[in-house]
């Protein structure tokens, strides 16, 4: 499920030497999985904070711990620990753990003009967009942060996100929001 390179492992022990953290494991985690805004945490599980809902994984000398929900998005990530000039620290990859990447022309404008447009104008409000789909002249968009739940996301729909993809792309006809807004934990303006 997840890979540790050999020089994480030698750097995961070298920590747990260090802060004197023996038989402690490792919990891999993922915040805002499934978006373009994915983010990883590691921190360390003493033996006795073990949640038996854990997924654990044998690293050899320590155990990686993953929480059920977060399974999916680690399936296939690798753990490894770089020394560089412009990066430098653990490292993971997981290529399930991000937003799904629509394919297409007509997909990669729209990307576009989430990325140069849409995004940096909703970012004050602590949202962003995805792109989940484009299918039969319909862009899928979900949104997140300040923006999931968020009262004001209508305005922001239909006066905002789709006038500018409709202008910058025309072959795009229409706009489906199709955000879990009743999960939102922090909108902009409540409902």
């Amino acid at each position: 499920m997840i890979t540790v390179t050999d020089l994480a492992k030698e750097k995961v022990l070298g920590v747990m030497k260090d802060e004197q953290r023996d038989g402690a494991g490792l919990r891999i985690s993922v915040q805002d999985g499934g978006t373009s805004r994915v983010a990883y945490g590691l921190s360390f599980v003493a033996p006795d904070d073990v949640d038996p809902a854990d997924t654990q994984i044998d690293a050899g000398a320590f155990k990686l711990h993953v929480a059920p929900d977060q399974v999916k998005f680690l399936e296939g990530a690798t753990l490894d620990f770089v020394d560089g000039l412009e990066e430098s620290g653990f490292k993971v990859e997981a290529p399930n753990a991000g937003a799904p990447k629509p394919e297409g022309p007509v997909a990669e404008k729209i990307q576009q003009v989430i990325t140069d447009r849409i995004n940096p104008a909703i970012a004050s409000h602590g949202g962003f967009v995805d792109l989940v789909g484009y299918k039969d002249d319909i862009a899928y968009l979900r949104f997140g942060g300040g923006c999931q739940g968020c009262g004001g996301i209508k305005a922001t729909l239909q006066n905002g996100v789709e006038g500018m993809i409709k202008e910058a792309v025309p072959e795009c006809q229409g706009i489906m929001d199709v955000t879990d807004h009743a999960s939102g934990k922090n909108p902009y303006y409540q409902p």
